[in-house]
């Protein structure tokens, strides 16, 4: 069994904002050499989550939405500042799980992984890729 560990980070630009890391995912999956196994990819912040989906604009726009009505900011919340960010992170994994076959990253047609920024603000975002397989 062979396992393959990559750093990258990501920017993001705003609160709600969504990066696809299928590209970057895949590239790391390419570069591991393994033929068959797991890729887990592991956002280590309290506010940053990632969704498995298909990565359309008007889904986008509906995604900002349901985070927004679930979890509004200002609604008075305990936590000073910030606690919607927590309760939006809360919604969806800091982390994903995916196939490699044949030296490639499994998705389904229109699935892509992508990143979703619950914060405050834009900021550098450090994600962990795990390959493991042989």
């Amino acid at each position: 069994m062979a396992v393959f560990i990559k750093s990258i980070t990501i920017k993001t630009k705003a609160p709600g904002d969504i990066v696809d890391l299928t590209p970057k995912v895949a590239e790391v999956v390419r570069a591991a050499g393994i033929k068959t196994g797991i890729v887990h990819v592991f956002a280590p912040h309290a506010t940053g989550v990632f969704a498995l989906t298909e990565l359309e604009s008007n889904l986008v726009h509906d995604i900002r939405r349901l985070l927004d009505e679930i979890a509004p900011q200002g609604k008075g919340w305990h936590h000073p500042a910030n606690a919607h960010s927590h309760l939006r992170s809360m919604l969806f994994p800091p982390d994903h799980t995916l196939p490699v076959r044949e030296g490639k990253l499994v998705t389904g047609t229109w699935q892509s992984l992508f990143f979703i920024e619950a914060g405050l603000s834009g900021r550098n975002v450090h994600i962990e890729i795990t390959v493991i397989g042989e």
